[in-house]
């Protein structure tokens, strides 16, 4: 994400505009997109200041007040997948995407790692492997 412009530069476009330009005229003026001098102006006459906003925006998690039911559920089911656990939490009431609850699961130090050692061969559930043949 980019730097916002500085502040002095934001108020010479809203000063300019106000004295009596246009809005395009401010952006070739002073070398800005027509965007940014319409959003300044707005921003100056709503609040009366041109600092820019904060950006980012809020990172906390959708699941935060449902983080004992689905640790529960994963302790239930430790195979439950994704779009199982999603569907449980949208009849909760809880909309979120399958990315996200992978990501809140991450951050609960909860994986889900195939275990290869079931494929091998043995005995019991491989007949090739029970006569010996490679």
């Amino acid at each position: 994400m980019t730097r916002a412009l500085s502040v002095d530069l934001r108020d010479r476009v809203a000063r300019y505009v106000l004295a009596g330009h246009s809005r395009r005229q401010a952006a070739s003026v002073f070398n800005i997109s027509v965007s940014s001098a319409v959003r300044y102006v707005a921003q100056y006459l709503s609040s009366g200041t041109v600092a820019p906003k904060r950006q980012g925006g809020d990172r906390r998690s959708k699941l935060g007040e449902h983080r004992a039911y689905v640790l529960l559920r994963v302790k239930q089911v430790p195979d439950i997948s994704l779009a199982d656990l999603t569907k449980e939490l949208a009849e909760r009431g809880v909309q979120i995407h399958l990315s996200n609850l992978a990501r809140f699961l991450r951050a609960q130090g909860l994986t889900y790692k195939k275990n290869f050692g079931r494929f091998r061969a043995d005995e019991a559930g491989c007949p090739v492997a029970a006569r010996g043949v490679d």
